[in-house]
């Protein structure tokens, strides 16, 4: 539930930024008339993202009757799963000082089209969130225990985003963007690794790749799958008193590399000459703006 209730907020947060950046944009253009087509564009895709959820869990529960069919769709969602991961947060790192510009150019675009352009443009802003977060959804929740928990999870998480979002916009709260969103990807690797090592374990059920029964350690005598801690470790990084020796390599094999990669320190480009801009448009453009105005910048 904690990671689900993770990739909500980190997802969520990112989308609402992007919808908080257009709805000021709009606000500060005198452009108010154009805002329904934008939470129009903004419903569509959240529908479209709640329907793909939907059609990855009927595939697997109700189209593939045979398990090593539905174990090897598992296995493959769960690597395009820590695809969309890794992309993500690297993409979010790398553009989140060019975001804001980059939308409100092409909402200036779209209003200059009409008004199905701008409703195309917030829908494009907001679905690969939404997809993202459906992916990653399924299969960081394969190895939940109950049903009901990790969507709940997810939904607080989404819901958190939306009020940190909203305070954002309404400056009644600030936030240091840039290390929120540090931690979190940190975390959020984690959980990619736990989700690339539940997709060996899938591959290996399946028979694709083998040594089921080689397992690398047994620590079950120190780690007992039935206490909290151990179900929190499960739960969360997928870590288990009993991995396979591929499940291992495969999870140390991304957690540690990529942990060093996100977390080294970024080169520093020169200042601009001209002042750097940081959160304006009635305190709107918090998220990547304000992600960017968080790491200083020296002449």
């Amino acid at each position: 539930m904690f990671a689900t209730y993770l990739i909500g907020l980190r997802e969520g947060l990112e989308a609402t930024l992007v919808v908080s950046i257009l709805v000021a944009f709009l606000v500060k253009s005198q452009r108010r008339d154009r805002l329904p087509q934008v939470w129009a564009g903004v419903g569509l895709a959240v529908a479209l993202s709640v329907l793909f959820g939907w059609l990855i869990e009927y595939t697997s529960t109700s189209l593939l009757a045979r398990s090593d069919d539905r174990e090897l769709f598992e296995a493959i969602t769960s690597v395009a799963a820590v695809v969309f991961v890794t992309w993500m947060i690297f993409w979010m790192r790398r553009a989140a000082r060019t975001i804001a510009g980059e939308l409100r150019g092409k909402l200036t675009e779209a209003l200059a089209v009409g008004s199905l352009a701008v409703a195309g443009m917030a829908f494009l802003a907001v679905i690969r969130e939404g997809l993202e977060t459906a992916l990653i959804f399924y299969s960081a929740a394969q190895g939940a225990a109950g049903d009901s928990g990790p969507l709940l999870a997810l939904i607080g998480g989404i819901v958190t985003a939306v009020v940190l979002g909203v305070l954002l916009y309404a400056s009644a709260l600030r936030i240091n963007l840039s290390k929120f969103f540090t931690w979190t990807g940190a975390l959020l690797i984690l959980v990619a690794a736990g989700i690339l090592k539940y997709g060996v374990h899938d591959f290996q059920e399946a028979g694709v790749l083998p040594g089921l029964n080689d397992l690398a350690f047994d620590i079950t005598s120190v780690l007992d799958p039935s206490t909290w801690y151990a179900a929190l470790l499960a739960g969360m990084f997928n870590v288990t008193p009993a991995p396979t020796v591929l499940e291992t390599i495969a999870w140390v094999g991304y957690a540690v590399p990529v942990l060093l990669l996100f977390l080294r320190p970024a080169r520093r480009k020169p200042a601009p000459t001209a002042t750097t801009t940081t959160v304006t448009e009635r305190g709107a453009d918090t998220g990547a703006e304000a992600e960017a105005a968080s790491t200083p910048q020296r002449a």
